[in-house]
């Protein structure tokens, strides 16, 4: 194996095999030690959060699996805390990608003129640019094509499988009495016909989930998601 990646909350390293293996650690995001999904910086360690992460992720993948929706996963082991993946190429230098369900982080800070605390938002789809000077901008579908990151068709892909994802999602905790009020997504082109699929995870991290109104860390959304 060689390391070609050393991210926030994970590694990445290269299989002879040519996939790639994706390490899980228990650094999370947020600010003052405490957890944010949409924060650009590690704020704390979990201790366990990277195997939680991990097995949330494979529940979630081999459901997408069974659906017949393009991931980018092939197999994971919980105990080592990796993930096998196909190659993929993102866009442009990343973007995130992120399906809202009710108002809270960063789109209330930006829309609390317009926007209520908790209000519906209809699986709103908002694509942000992997770019931590800038605190990770918003962008539009427009600009994306203009700026040549990806064309309006493959942005429409792209929505539709933010949407049809999140839903999915949605619908398993919802199983478990859990609303979902965010979601943050990553995307990328796999094989020679660059087939948009979903990549990296599906975990507590990258999301927000409220049960009886309160807030859910990522630790205990596992436990309640994975429990018999």
């Amino acid at each position: 194996m060689k390391l070609v990646y050393t991210g926030k909350t994970k590694d990445v390293y290269a299989l002879t095999d040519g996939n790639y293996l994706l390490k899980f650690k228990d650094d999370v995001t947020g600010e003052n030690g405490v957890f944010d999904p949409g924060s650009n910086a590690v704020g704390l360690t979990m201790a366990g959060a990277g195997r939680a992460g991990l097995k949330l992720t494979k529940f979630f993948m081999e459901i997408l699996r069974e659906k017949g929706i393009p991931t980018h996963y092939v197999d994971a082991d919980i105990e080592a805390a990796t993930m096998t993946v196909k190659p993929a190429t993102v866009f442009g230098k990343g973007l995130e990608v992120i399906c809202r369900y009710r108002a809270v982080g960063s789109f209330l800070r930006r829309y609390g003129m317009y926007a209520e605390e908790g209000q519906p938002l209809a699986a709103f789809v908002e694509v942000t640019l992997k770019d931590d000077v800038r605190e990770d901008p918003p962008i539009t579908k427009d600009a994306l094509d203009l700026l040549g990151i990806l064309s309006a068709d493959e942005y429409e892909v792209l929505k539709d499988l933010t949407q049809k994802i999140g839903n999915i999602v949605k619908g398993e905790l919802a199983k478990k009495g859990i609303e979902l009020y965010d979601i943050k997504f990553e995307f990328g082109r796999v094989g020679e016909d660059k087939q948009i699929v979903l990549i990296d995870e599906i975990s507590g991290g990258n999301m927000r989930a409220y049960k009886d109104g309160k807030y859910i860390e990522p630790l205990v959304l596992e436990k309640l998601m994975l429990e018999e």
